[in-house]
């Protein structure tokens, strides 16, 4: 089995409403192996966007230790978390998050701008990731152009130009209809189990848990249940099953 990507141990988050703490996360401890899909599921309220907030150093917990790419994330300084993100983590969202003015190939070249490549390194790096989720040829299409299906492929382009450790999926089919919401998914697989990423994705559809790896089901900040999905049960004899 492969070494951990992610280990959150006995973790907790309290916000502070008012007079009242919230605990939005108590106690959760789960690993996540490197080039698995895994989905975080369970009613609205339950933590799952805290927890993947925790996981993308967007936030931080208030107990417990949370270890991602060999990182202790509790330790780094706001300027060490950012380089850090831009490093290991791509971020994929509901609502694609496209720039309309932009074309396709000018928005996955985006995260790209941070870095110290030069222009033609961008483009050339951004072709290759739209190739990689069957875009290529919509390259130069404005998000208007392209339908919600191929929006969100790009916004996954956007996510893994950077050849991320991790990438974290908030609701990535919640704005699309059955069959391209379904091809998304099968995107997702294919860059786990091929190109060895650690996909991470909060889902509220529970036909999601037939395309990862394992399932984490949280209820009021609690992790309540774990086990296989689809994809973990079919490579479960050559994988020796989820950690």
């Amino acid at each position: 089995m492969p070494e951990p990507l992610i280990a959150l141990r006995d973790v907790s988050r309290v916000y502070r409403r008012g007079a009242d703490d919230v605990h939005a996360l108590e106690h959760v401890s789960l690993t996540i192996a490197g080039g698995l899909f895994a989905a975080l599921m369970g009613p609205s309220g339950s933590g799952k966007s805290t927890l993947l907030n925790l996981l993308s150093g967007i936030d931080r917990p208030s107990g417990g230790d949370v270890v991602v790419a060999g990182k202790r994330l509790n330790d780094l300084s706001e300027d060490a978390l950012a380089r850090w993100r831009s490093r290991h983590v791509g971020l994929i969202f509901q609502f694609y998050n496209l720039i309309p003015v932009l074309s396709a190939l000018e928005n996955v070249e985006l995260p790209l701008l941070l870095t110290a490549l030069d222009r033609r390194e961008r483009l050339a790096r951004a072709r290759l990731a739209l190739d990689v989720v069957g875009l290529g040829a919509r390259a130069a299409h404005a998000p208007a152009e392209l339908s919600g299906g191929e929006q969100q492929r790009v916004a996954i382009a956007r996510a893994i130009v950077t050849d991320p450790d991790l990438i974290i999926a908030d609701e990535p089919t919640g704005d699309l209809d059955a069959r391209n919401a379904d091809q998304i998914l099968r995107l997702l697989l294919e860059l786990s189990h091929e190109l060895q990423k650690t996909v991470v994705m909060v889902t509220h559809d529970p036909r999601a848990s037939e395309w990862v790896d394992i399932v984490f089901h949280l209820e009021k900040g609690v992790l309540k249940e774990t086990y296989a999905g689809g994809a973990g049960k079919a490579r479960a004899p050559a994988t020796g099953g989820p950690p």
